[in-house]
């Protein structure tokens, strides 16, 4: 079945294939282990990379660039994204891709998918732009335009999800993608839907006759996926700008298999274990909160750190050398530290935490700015003081904050664990060069995803 528009392509084409621009680190972080795990060498950058950066990497077919966008008003992007997407366009990668979270994660104030549509839309030659949010590896699935998504060993409704309907910034209560995003664009939403993938080529011509300019994508398999990597990759010349989770470049790599120009993924190993390892935490998902029951089961030591105290600057530099000096007396005694600002959802921080924040009118965005960056610099001085050589930032608000103050250039993916969470290779030009990092999303992760970072993943 052909459902492109360049029927004589004869393969993946040599030089870079892809750019990305994550709306926060640990979503940027999962398109580059896909990509380099199948095969394909990536990089992510904390900023856009200088041609020199580029220049030192020939080796690469992806880059991105993590940024905190899930966290920003609309006036936010629009005044950073121009540029930035402008810098993408420059670099004349066949496709540019704006990552967003699997689960949707955005309103219209807050981290709007519909303003980056807008701005893309404008800055890219594109008529129309792909919409993808589907990742079937990672149990996320968009059938009939309706958004499902794994928890708990379940599958759910994404407003009746356990943990996103129940996000402290960006609660889900629409599972239709198309509804969803109409809420955040003016441009005319539509979704090809399963029904349509037999005829798709003649869906997709009247879809985008009758006005849309995003197109959602049903994605359930493998074979619905590849479906969806012929129609990005066909169609990357009219539609050069695609939004979507990770679940882009599965369906890239699904296709370019299926054609025979990439081969199959070879299983990847373990990094090894680590002697010692430090864990910072800013999630109040209640899978985090099961990944710290367990861990401090198995040879961690939790350290609660108050984000109350964290909140003033005078308060927050107390709290954070309290944290810094449990971390490493528990070090000290062998065990692993992890600190937690939260150790799920009814954790009584959160409710005091809550509390602060609405007789303090300060915005939600801003206080997680403010427990991100401290989580950063707890965790840059007991990496400093103390040279251990692997650390886990476990969050999706807030890790973006925490990965800023450790001042690294760029990621490369080292070893996997569970689907958007590897474990990677920091590339720094200071004492962080060579760190072992995972980023992990709050509501992802098997319940022994600290201790398997510490075995330092590997296919299982």
């Amino acid at each position: 079945m052909s459902i492109g528009s360049c029927p004589h392509d004869a393969g993946v084409p040599a030089g870079l294939l892809l750019g990305w621009c994550g709306d926060d680190f640990t979503g940027s972080a999962a398109v580059m282990e896909v990509l380099g795990f199948s095969g394909l060498p990536a990089r992510l950058f904390l900023r856009m990379p200088t041609p020199g950066d580029l220049a030192a990497a020939p080796h690469l077919r992806a880059f991105g660039v993590a940024t905190t966008a899930r966290t920003y008003a609309p006036w936010q992007m629009q005044a950073e994204f121009p540029a930035l997407f402008h810098a993408f366009r420059d670099i004349g990668a066949p496709l540019f891709h704006y990552k967003v979270c699997s689960t949707l994660d955005s309103s219209e104030r807050t981290g709007s998918i519909g303003c980056a549509a807008d701005i893309g839309l404008e800055v890219f030659p594109a008529s129309w732009a792909p919409v993808l949010v589907a990742a079937p590896p990672m149990g996320r699935y968009q059938a009939f335009g309706t958004l499902f998504a794994e928890a708990f060993g379940s599958i759910h409704r994404l407003d009746r999800h356990p943990v996103m309907r129940r996000h402290p910034v960006t609660p889900m209560d629409e599972a239709d993608v198309a509804c969803h995003l109409a809420r955040q664009t003016a441009h005319a939403v539509a979704c090809l839907d399963l029904a349509g993938f037999a005829d798709a080529a003649d869906r997709l011509a009247r879809l985008r006759q009758g006005g849309a300019r995003l197109i959602t994508l049903d994605a359930i398999d493998q074979d619905t996926l590849a479906v969806c990597g012929e129609l990005l990759w066909t169609h990357r010349r009219d539609a050069p700008f695609v939004i979507g989770s990770q679940g882009v470049e599965y369906a890239l790599i699904a296709y370019w298999i299926r054609q025979g120009w990439l081969p199959p993924a070879q299983p990847v190993p373990s990094a090894g274990r680590a002697e010692a390892m430090v864990v910072v935490s800013g999630s109040v998902s209640p899978v985090t909160q099961r990944q710290i029951d367990w861990a401090q089961a198995h040879g961690f030591e939790g350290i609660p750190l108050d984000p109350v105290a964290l909140m003033d600057p005078a308060s927050s530099q107390l709290a954070e050398r309290h944290a810094v000096s449990a971390a490493l007396e528990a070090l000290g005694r062998g065990l692993d530290p992890l600190i937690h600002t939260a150790r799920g959802p009814d954790d009584p921080r959160v409710q005091r935490f809550q509390g602060w924040i609405g007789r303090a009118g300060t915005p939600i965005a801003d206080a997680n700015v403010r427990i991100g960056s401290a989580l950063g610099r707890v965790l840059d001085r007991i990496l400093e003081d103390t040279g251990v050589r692997r650390a886990v930032i476990s969050g999706g608000d807030t890790s973006g904050h925490a990965v800023r103050e450790l001042d690294i250039l760029a990621l490369e993916p080292l070893a996997p664990t569970i689907p958007g969470a590897s474990v990677c290779t920091v590339i720094a030009n200071n004492h962080l060069d060579g760190l072992q990092l995972a980023l992990k999303g709050g509501q992802m992760g098997s319940e022994d995803y600290f201790g398997w970072v510490r075995e330092g993943g590997g296919a299982r």
